[in-house]
C-alpha cells in the first residue's frame, strides 16, 4: 500500500463534507453515542459506491452525463432536505431528546447522504483503481483491501469528529441562544454543500 494513496485518502476523509457535517451535528444534538453512529453511518455508506465500482455502475456514471446528473441533483434535494429539517427539529439540540433518537434513524440518513453523494462515486473511479493491478488475478482483493482502509480512516475521523462534538456538548446546552445558532449554521452548512455540488 503507497503512502501516496494514505495521504490522498486522509486528505478527502478530513475535508469537510456532508458527512463531517452530519456527524458533529449529532454529536452536539444527541451525545457520544450518536456521534459514534453517525460516523458508522457514513463508513457504511461507502459501500454501495464500492459495490457500484466493482460492478461497473460506477463507470456508468462517469461515462453517462445524463446519469450523473441525475444522482448529482438527487443529492442537492437530499441536502436542501437535511437543512431544512435541520432548522425544523427545533427540539433536536435539547438535553431531553439526548437518547431518544434511534440509531436506525441516523443510519439511514447518513447512507442516504452518501449514496447520493456522485463525488463519492468518482473517487471510487478515477483514483482507486490507480492503486489497483488490473492485469493481476488479485485485482478484486486488492481493490476490497484498499477500499476497507478507505472505511477504516473514515470511521476513525468521523468518530473523532462526533466525539469532540459531544465534549463540548454541555457546555454549549447551558446556552440556548449559542444552540440555536449552531443549528442555523449547520442547515446552512448543509445549503452551501448542496450549492457546491450543484454546479460541480
Amino acid at each position: 500500500m503507497s503512502v501516496a494513496f494514505l495521504l490522498t485518502t486522509l486528505a478527502v476523509v478530513l475535508t469537510p463534507g456532508p458527512g463531517v457535517v452530519f456527524t458533529l451535528a449529532a454529536g452536539l444534538s444527541h451525545g457520544r453515542r450518536a456521534g459514534l453512529v453517525a460516523a458508522f453511518a457514513c463508513t457504511l455508506g461507502v459501500v454501495p459506491h464500492l459495490l457500484a465500482s466493482i460492478t461497473g455502475l460506477a463507470a456508468l456514471l462517469h461515462a453517462s452525463p445524463v446519469a450523473y446528473e441525475v444522482v448529482k441533483y438527487l443529492g442537492v434535494g437530499y441536502l436542501l432536505y437535511m437543512a431544512w429539517t435541520t432548522l425544523r427539529d427545533k427540539d433536536a439540540l435539547e438535553v431531553g431528546q439526548a437518547e431518544r433518537r434511534p440509531a436506525r434513524r441516523v443510519i439511514v440518513s447518513a447512507v442516504l447522504m452518501n449514496l447520493l453523494n456522485p463525488k463519492l462515486t468518482m473517487f471510487f473511479v478515477a483514483f482507486l483503481p490507480q492503486f489497483v493491478p488490473v492485469e493481476r488475478s488479485g485485482s478484486l482483493g486488492a481493490m476490497l483491501e484498499l477500499s476497507a482502509v478507505f472505511m477504516a480512516l473514515t470511521f476513525v475521523v468521523f468518530a473523532a469528529y462526533g466525539i469532540c462534538a459531544a465534549v463540548v456538548r454541555d457546555r454549549l446546552l447551558a446556552r440556548p441562544r449559542v444552540m440555536t445558532a449552531i443549528r442555523r449554521v449547520f442547515a446552512v452548512s448543509f445549503v452551501g454543500l448542496g450549492a457546491r455540488l450543484a454546479v460541480a
